[in-house]
């Protein structure tokens, strides 16, 4: 794919990954949508920032009449509420399952047949290694990423015939607010972001970022002994 012919919906463009990736892409000569709850937020040059709130079926329509264009479509919005499988708040809950797997669901179905239209062309999800291993603290992110990433499954298969590429992000920590917290070693977006978009270039089914992340994957095999080896 040629990026610098591209015209791309980036979503959670006001920031983190999202700000990088619509930089990554404007660089490259693509044109670039970058949507957000907080349009205001987005101040590149040369990026149309549009309102979207990907929870918000009424929102995600009105994004698709606004870029009817695409030919790429990056889900990247996120939420990270910290709740608590057992005993977090079910809104909460609800929140991550609609931010990470509903909303990233409605924006493909909105906006596949505007690609197909176009004559193919792309979709980037953008998971997390938390996809694949979960942890108490992270275990309803964890579980809305893995649900997300069976979706990207399926949806591979569904839209390859309809000449759309379905590609998967998975990273792990990254030198975003999201990890403020975090002590161990982060990745900088703007690193993410490059080779998230060679990924999108090259037709990449998962792109893999980092060591953490490749680790986790190869672990997969082993099952729960290799992924959680603390349990004996």
């Amino acid at each position: 794919m040629d990026i610098g012919t591209s015209r791309v919906l980036v979503t959670g463009a006001n920031r983190g990954l999202g700000r990088a990736l619509t930089q990554e892409l404007a660089a490259r000569g693509a044109t670039v949508y970058g949507a957000s709850r907080r349009p205001d937020e987005i101040d590149l040059p040369g990026v149309k920032a549009i309102r979207l709130d990907v929870t918000d079926p009424a929102s995600v329509a009105a994004a698709a009449k606004e870029a009817r264009d695409i030919t790429v479509l990056i889900n990247n919005a996120g939420s990270s509420t910290g709740a608590d499988l057992l005993t977090g708040s079910w809104d909460a809950i609800r929140l991550e399952m609609e931010t990470h797997y509903l909303g990233t669901l409605g924006m493909i179905r909105a906006f596949a047949p505007l690609i197909e239209a176009q004559g193919g062309g792309a979709v980037l999800n953008v998971l997390s290694a938390l996809s694949w291993i979960s942890f108490p603290a992270v275990g309803v992110y964890a579980a809305a990423k893995s649900a997300e990433w069976s979706l990207t499954n399926a949806l591979r298969q569904q839209l390859a015939p309809r000449g759309i590429t379905v590609s998967g992000l998975h990273v792990g920590y990254m030198d975003t607010d999201m990890a403020r917290h975090v002590t161990e070693p982060k990745t900088a977006p703007a690193d993410v972001a490059r080779a998230a978009v060679d990924g999108i270039a090259s037709g990449v089914a998962e792109i893999v970022v980092d060591d953490r992340s490749r680790q986790v994957q190869a672990d997969l095999s082993g099952g729960v002994a290799a992924l959680y080896p603390q349990l004996g």
